[in-house]
């Protein structure tokens, strides 16, 4: 199997919302339990829908807010996409995925119009090494699952617990049979940031598990490969925050959050 997810329908309902059918393969199999889809490709086939949702070539999503209701669980689920405000210059989508007919995740996303403005344009986050000049990294071999066996990662060499630089790719479509959107792709990696660089070294003591998965995009990104500089930090109430700038390989285009809540390991 090539892919993450194997299409099953997609139709329109008579209040113009979309829903799509979709079969997980165990190549979407989560971390932290072997009968849940991992959130990284969750969050790729939901984005798949925003994007095909709708589409208008003048603007584009600058922002993908993932709300986790619960275990994400492995098989036939389903996606419904909805405008929520409608309008000319910014417009506001929502995505449900469900299985076992209760509600997994919850997408919104800011769709925004385009034009040039070269002339203002500037950056404070910086670009780091390309990931051909780094070797493979092994380090996300600690963690189980089919989604972590189908990705390639490399990593800077000052890699330690709690911050980081890590890049990942696959080879995997994200529908069987369709092709696959460079948007898509890196959507579809953006999660595993919270598994990059725990604070914990060895053995985990204490799970840490997100809640969400939010991302925002100053530009669109490109390419395959997906560049992600994280910090991990642990509060002293049982919530953390896992944070990255993200990048491709034509340097940074955006930063993703997510919030931790922090579990003792029975």
């Amino acid at each position: 199997m090539s892919a993450y997810y194997q299409f099953i329908d997609k139709h329109t309902n008579e209040d113009g919302t979309v829903t799509a059918q979709y079969r997980s393969t165990i190549h979407a199999q989560g971390a932290w339990n072997p009968h849940e889809q991992h959130m990284a490709p969750a969050s790729g086939i939901i984005s798949a829908e925003l994007e095909q949702f709708q589409p208008r070539p003048d603007m584009r999503i600058g922002r993908i807010s993932f709300d986790i209701f619960g275990l994400i669980a492995a098989g036939e689920f389903s996606i419904t996409t909805r405008v929520i405000r409608p309008g000319k210059t910014i417009e506001l989508i929502e995505s449900e995925m469900q299985a076992n007919g209760k509600t997994c995740i919850v997408a919104r996303a800011w769709r925004m119009c385009t034009q040039d403005s070269t002339e203002i344009a500037g950056l404070e986050d910086q670009p780091i090494h390309h990931p051909d000049t780094l070797p493979l990294w092994e380090g996300m071999l600690r963690w189980p699952g089919g989604y972590i066996q189908s990705i390639e990662t490399k990593a800077e060499a000052n890699h330690r617990a709690g911050k980081g630089i890590v890049w990942l790719n696959n080879p995997k479509d994200m529908i069987e049979n369709q092709p696959t959107s460079d948007f898509v792709h890196l959507m579809g990696m953006v999660d595993t940031a919270n598994g990059t660089v725990p604070r914990q070294e060895s053995e985990f003591t204490w799970g840490f598990p997100n809640l969400d998965l939010q991302i925002h995009m100053h530009r669109q990104p490109a390419g395959s490969w997906l560049g992600l500089e994280t910090v991990q930090q642990y509060g002293q109430d049982g919530i953390g925050l896992t944070s990255s700038i993200l990048h491709d390989i034509y340097g940074p285009f955006g930063r993703a959050e997510q919030i931790l809540t922090l579990r003792k390991v029975s």
